[in-house]
């Protein structure tokens, strides 16, 4: 048997926000970015549902990449593009971003040098290549250095550490067609062997599909151990995400979605405030959220929420009569929008400015954490 090449790259593994990434300087990639893919499925031990030989976690949240250089965009620090590793596929995919990888970015950044910390606060401009936007991490660095300690909690996380404000600029139309790519707040989809189901399709930070989930037959009280277990369930959803992405012309055959487009558009669905138990056994009170929701991450359940689905969900809240304003309980601050989600509640806003049917985003907002975990050499044999 031939002997395999041997390739040393320099690593950083973070955990931003709910996920956890491997964060890697462009220049130390091969400048032919055909060969990005091997590199990274080997990377993280893909497709392989333990991923056991390789860096990843075995689960979407933990196979992920973000490949970081000093810009030359006008008004950005930084160059991000985003790589999601199947787990269980031979397949990356750079379309869409990762929100919470996005957290982990700033840090990066700034303890590579590629951005220079104040003393306080320090605000990374980030130029997503995925989405073609710009992403505002402001990173709390006391005394010119990353602090990664602090008492501030996000639910699906452990314990507190210090906060990265996340501030997504104009968000709207990461396709190239808007808000509202289908220029309709609802559009009703045809689904094989179930019947038509009422979605909204909307763009912002990456697009999704939002459904109410009593449309579907669930509760949007459904924890991910539950759902994953649930096949019969889990094809459904794929099903609409693939009508959807054909709606969107991401593809032509929906039953190929979860190789063509495993990523966007996220599918999401929706119900009306109740109480509910997290994951881990919490009471979530109706009167402390403003919405249930459920992300799928490459075709099973997120196990908290997506932080891009967070500012998608808070720009949807906005737009009249879409599947999110439907369902948002009455009197809801859009500067403070809580979403109940397995994990707990993720707290997120937009400004915006009506403009009739379709309001106009300037920006979406939340908190996120980081934490660097580690910095070395990864071996890998192609």
């Amino acid at each position: 048997m031939a002997k395999k090449e041997l390739t040393k790259l320099p690593v950083t593994i973070i955990r931003g926000g709910t996920s956890k990434g491997i964060y890697i300087l462009e220049s130390d990639l091969p400048a032919d970015k055909e060969q990005w893919e091997p590199l990274l499925l080997r990377l993280m031990g893909s497709p392989d549902k333990k991923q056991i030989d390789g860096l990843g976690g075995s689960q979407s949240v933990t196979s992920k990449v973000a490949i970081i250089k000093k810009s030359d965009h006008p008004g950005a620090d930084v160059d991000y593009t985003f790589a999601q590793v199947s787990v269980d596929k031979p397949l990356v995919s750079y379309k869409g971003n990762c929100g919470n990888i996005s957290s982990g970015v700033g840090p990066f950044a700034i303890e590579k040098g590629l951005v220079e910390a104040k003393d306080g606060v320090t605000s990374v401009r980030i130029y997503n290549t995925n989405t073609d936007k710009i992403i505002i991490a402001d990173v709390q660095t006391p005394d010119g250095a990353v602090e990664y300690t602090g008492d501030f909690y996000i639910a699906g996380v452990p314990g507190t550490a210090a906060p990265v404000k996340l501030k997504f600029v104009e968000p709207a139309g990461t396709l190239g067609k808007g808000l509202l790519p289908t220029g309709n707040a609802v559009d009703t989809l045809d689904v094989p062997d179930f019947g038509p189901v009422q979605v909204s399709i909307i763009d912002a930070a990456n697009p999704l599909v939002f459904v109410k989930a009593k449309d579907l037959g669930l509760t949007g009280k459904e924890l991910p151990d539950e759902l994953n277990a649930d096949a019969e369930k889990l094809d459904l959803l794929e099903k609409v995400r693939g009508l959807a992405a054909v709606k969107l012309g991401l593809i032509d055959d929906y039953t190929r979605s979860a190789w063509d487009t495993p990523g966007i558009p996220k599918m999401t669905f929706v119900g009306e405030a109740e109480d509910y138990m997290t994951a881990d056994g919490k009471e979530i009170k109706k009167e402390n959220i403003d919405l249930l929701s459920r992300m799928m991450s490459m075709q099973k359940t997120h196990p908290s929420y997506a932080m891009t689905g967070a500012m998608c969900t808070a720009a949807a809240a906005v737009v009249p009569g879409s599947i999110v304003n439907q369902v948002l309980s009455e009197g809801t601050d859009t500067q403070f929008i809580r979403i109940g989600h397995p994990g707990g509640i993720l707290e997120c806003g937009v400004d915006y400015q009506e403009n009739g049917a379709v309001p106009t985003i300037n920006d979406t907002f939340g908190f996120r954490t980081a934490n660097l975990l580690m910095e070395g050499t990864a071996a890998i044999r192609l």
